[in-house]
């Protein structure tokens, strides 16, 4: 890494870092080496796969809000899944006469609501991510060089 690179790096005030999203998020330009594994010569290594998991979920939780979005989404889809049943039993009922009453509109009712749950949580999810974004006070951009000199008094 290049000295700017190290700079904007440790400028980043965050306790939480996940130092891979952190190497993308700042932009520099990135060259990659090619590198060939091979078998460890001494030890084992401590990360297993329960490990590796929780540290991918912990990129995924420090640099993307999908999974918020996803809840939602979820909770609109079931929603409207269990509202257009609810109407679909409602007609079968009137229409043909439903002998086994009360369980299938049981379950629809129950997702339903479960599905207006999730979508609120979802809701919920996104602005208490959004305030969690922001208390990282992380930069908009960052500034790798500038020939004002008034500038670089600053930084």
């Amino acid at each position: 890494m290049k000295r700017e690179m190290v700079d904007a790096i440790i400028a980043i005030g965050e306790n939480n870092r996940f130092s891979k999203g952190i190497f993308g998020w700042i932009g520099f330009r990135t060259y990659w080496l090619p590198y060939e594994n091979v078998e460890r010569v001494a030890g084992k290594t401590k990360w297993n796969f329960w490990k590796l998991l929780k540290y991918a979920i912990d990129g995924i939780i420090n640099y993307s809000q999908v999974p918020l979005s996803i809840a939602s989404w979820g909770g609109i889809l079931f929603t409207c899944i269990s509202f257009i049943m609810l109407v679909f039993i409602v007609l079968r009922r009137l229409i043909f006469g439903d002998p086994v009453a009360g369980w299938a509109s049981t379950i629809c009712i129950i997702i339903f609501i479960g599905g207006i749950e999730l979508f609120c949580m979802g809701i919920m999810g996104q602005y208490i991510a959004k305030t969690y974004i922001e208390t990282k006070r992380r930069p908009h951009y960052i500034i790798s060089e500038t020939n004002r000199d008034d500038v670089k008094k600053i930084l």
